[in-house]
């Protein structure tokens, strides 16, 4: 008897794709703005977040998505500042999945906000691979990690929407080159806005808040013609 082979291809990322699908008809619904920060570990990206706190107040009504591999300890800190977050832990996962987005971002009272900020788990690689039904996937990039990260990780840099250059305050002490950074992202990706902030001294984070203000408005407008 002559046998063959069948072979199976299955989409492993279809499933992601249902809920990514559900949260973009969630936020759609509710005109919000949903940004995933993309970024290695130490990059400042709750920084970031913590710096943000009062510039967005009076500008923007928002909340976190907190995502880590394992502790809450991210989560305590915005909580502290008396911001509404929840915790999203991966258990080993490298990145966050939609469908933990997706639970997670139903559980607030979405007509109370404007903004939905998801940081991701710690990853230049992983998390830019999977869509979480976000509006704007924004690299995370310290001065600290070295200028040619875009071209390592041309992905990330490819499918983000904005760059954000953090602890511009510690250049005095690096030999980080921000012009070949600047230019190495160009090389990935000609057109996109990049911020460049040092949020421990409270720098270049208006440029950025004027940014997602914008965006937040055309998505709210674009949901109203529709």
């Amino acid at each position: 008897m002559s046998t063959r082979e069948i072979r199976i291809y299955q989409d492993l990322m279809g499933q992601n794709e249902v809920w990514a699908r559900k949260t973009r008809d969630v936020i759609a619904q509710k005109r919000l703005f949903m940004i995933n920060l993309i970024g290695a570990p130490g990059s400042g990206k709750t920084t970031l977040v913590e710096n943000m706190v009062s510039h967005l107040a009076g500008t923007l009504r928002f909340a976190v998505l907190e995502g880590d591999v394992a502790t809450t300890r991210d989560a305590e800190r915005l909580d502290a500042l008396n911001v509404r977050v929840s915790q999203l832990l991966s258990g080993g996962a490298c990145h966050l999945e939609a469908k933990l987005v997706h639970a997670a971002l139903i559980d607030f009272a979405l007509d109370e906000l404007d903004l939905i900020i998801v940081e991701n788990v710690g990853n230049m690689v992983c998390p830019a691979e999977f869509d979480i039904g976000e509006h704007a996937k924004i690299a995370v990039l310290s001065v600290t990690e070295g200028e040619d990260k875009p071209l390592k990780y041309p992905l990330l840099f490819r499918e983000a929407k904005a760059v954000v250059i953090t602890k511009l305050d510690l250049l005095p002490h690096l030999t980080f080159d921000l012009q070949a950074c600047r230019d190495n992202i160009r090389k990935v990706n000609a057109g996109i806005p990049v911020f460049e902030v040092a949020a421990k001294r409270n720098e270049g984070i208006d440029a950025w808040i004027k940014w997602l203000a914008t965006q937040r408005r055309a998505v709210a407008e674009s949901a109203t013609v529709t």
